[in-house]
């Protein structure tokens, strides 16, 4: 160890990167962990892997942007990034939780599907996508890896973008008018306090 460099200084000069495998890990559980959902025929599978791989990329070129230029751990940008990352899975297991049976990581129409307006629903119509943009954004400020924020951010706007209109079209195709009024009175990604009159 190098002159003057005490052990928690090595310690608070790795914390970023110790919280952001910590982050991605429970992401990984999350995403593997086994549901009790009704099946449907998937329509489309690209976004799903643009989305992973946004999330393999924010990870893997962060930890080596923070690495490989020398950056320091910065309190201002961690104790930002760090409850932006918490508040990505709050979000998204309430909606989940709200979604229930309904739940999927693709875009899926299945029998008996249900119009949810419950719960982060009740805010925004796609409430999960904010809540990724929330993980990647608090990655990105823990390990202020701007590059690779961008980078990533430059495939994950259009593929969210992309999803955000086959979701659409198809819920609009199941629920007809009810959904119309929806996308009314209720904002796409951005949560909002109060439905639109």
């Amino acid at each position: 160890m190098a002159a003057g460099i005490t052990f928690m200084d090595t310690i608070i000069h790795y914390l970023p990167i110790i919280a952001v495998l910590a982050v991605f890990a429970e992401r990984m559980r999350e995403v593997s962990t086994k549901r009790e959902t009704v099946q449907g025929k998937t329509q489309e599978k690209l976004t799903f892997n643009l989305f992973m791989f946004c999330g393999v990329a924010i990870v893997a070129g962060g930890i080596a942007e923070y690495l490989l230029l020398g950056l320091d751990f910065w309190w201002p940008t961690f104790v930002i990034g760090l409850p932006m990352s918490i508040a990505s899975f709050v979000i998204r297991r309430s909606a989940i939780r709200a979604l229930g049976r309904f739940w999927s990581l693709h875009v899926e129409m299945r029998e008996g599907h249900e119009f949810v307006q419950t719960g982060p629903f009740a805010h925004a119509r796609h409430p999960v996508y904010f809540s990724m943009i929330l993980e990647l954004f608090g990655i990105g400020l823990m390990l202020n890896a701007w590059f690779t924020l961008a980078g990533v951010f430059a495939i994950f706007i259009p593929t969210m973008l992309t999803r955000v209109r086959i979701e659409e079209h198809a819920l609009v195709e199941k629920f007809g008018d009810a959904y119309r009024a929806y996308m009314k009175t209720t904002s796409a990604i951005i949560p909002c306090g109060c439905r639109k009159k």
